[in-house]
């Protein structure tokens, strides 16, 4: 074994062994079955049949993070008991920390109503629909979306989880003025970043910068499927140890949005893959308030984070999996294991 390999396993081991040992290894699917369906039995049948949908409804797929009409069933149309039911299912769906952020990105609607002063601009219109009938077996998923928040989770035979695309942006970046002056919902991702990029000597640097001017916006946007973009950035295996750290520990802030169990697939998927091939790759200014964009890609993932919108306060991210957003690797290797579920299942 080489230094370097010693080096990557070792370092591996103690990344997965700090993120399954911070939380319990236990998987949040039968937390969010019956989070669902406590949410569920609180609906009226009329709002029942607005937040309900097949499993196999092309609506699963579509997916945005601007202000648009969503479907499903938004707060603004619950009454207390059922918003409170709607918050424990985000409880349980997403880690503490991810639940933190998705408030926090909410109630920013609230800071863009002072300044605009625009209907659309409301902490009401975030929606969640659920897609199939939530079982122990079967397969179901639901979704919960509104402006900067876009989430997925799909449940596979009962107990599999998918929890990927997972958007979250922040607009402002970081409120400059009012009560909640100094509020950054996604502060840990641009600080990260930023950190890992000046970390870096000039040969390094050289490899990552990929260009002086960075995109209007991620470059998947909500594309149905995400492909893999150019392969180029500074690679795993080209950054120091303490490189590689910082490195983990911006995938880990993005990864531990989500459950425990889930958080950890995510990672042992990674190390699976070799985090040798894994890259990050800058464009636009390294300073501070300037426009910049940044992605980490591995052979089954991608993160993509953008701030350029707003004079550089405005943030949209994204979590991909190539091959499992919407659980389709899960389903995939389900039907291949059940071919009669596939017929079954809506």
């Amino acid at each position: 074994m080489t230094m370097r390999t010693l080096m990557l396993t070792t370092l591996t081991f103690v990344w997965l062994g700090t993120t399954s040992t911070s939380h319990p290894a236990q998987t949040p699917a039968p937390a969010m079955l019956h989070a669902t369906q406590m949410f569920l039995d609180t609906l009226s049948p009329v709002q029942v049949a607005q937040t309900t949908m097949p499993f196999d409804a092309t609506e699963r797929y579509n997916w945005f993070y601007t202000p648009v009409d969503r479907k499903g069933l938004p707060f603004k149309s619950m009454d207390t008991v059922q918003r409170e039911a709607a918050l424990d299912l985000l409880r349980v769906g997403f880690s503490e920390k991810g639940y933190g952020k998705a408030e926090t990105i909410r109630q920013l609607e609230l800071v863009l109503f002072e300044m605009s002063g625009r209907a659309f601009r409301d902490t009401g219109l975030y929606y969640f629909t659920v897609f199939g009938e939530p079982s122990e077996h079967g397969s179901w998923g639901w979704r919960y979306e509104g402006h900067h928040i876009s989430q997925h989770w799909t449940i596979v035979n009962g107990n599999a989880m998918a929890a990927s695309p997972q958007f979250f942006g922040a607009n402002p970046a970081e409120v400059r003025e009012g009560p909640k002056r100094g509020t950054r919902a996604l502060g840990a991702e641009e600080d990260l970043a930023r950190a890992l990029i000046l970390s870096l000597h000039d040969s390094q640097r050289a490899q990552a910068i990929v260009s002086e001017t960075a995109p209007d916006d991620i470059l998947t946007t909500n594309k149905r499927k995400a492909v893999a973009q150019t392969d180029e950035g500074v690679a795993f295996g080209a950054l120091t140890a303490d490189q590689q750290r910082a490195l983990m520990e911006l995938i880990e802030e993005y990864a531990n949005a989500q459950p425990a169990q889930v958080a950890r697939d995510r990672l042992e998927r990674l190390h699976a893959a070799r985090l040798e091939q894994i890259k990050f790759a800058w464009m636009g200014s390294i300073e501070k308030g300037q426009a910049h964009y940044y992605r980490i890609q591995g052979p089954s993932f991608l993160i993509e984070y953008d701030n350029t919108q707003n004079g550089a306060n405005h943030i949209h991210s994204v979590w991909r999996d190539f091959n499992g957003d919407f659980g389709e690797d899960l389903l995939a290797a389900h039907y291949r294991k059940f071919p009669h579920h596939a017929e079954e299942e809506p």
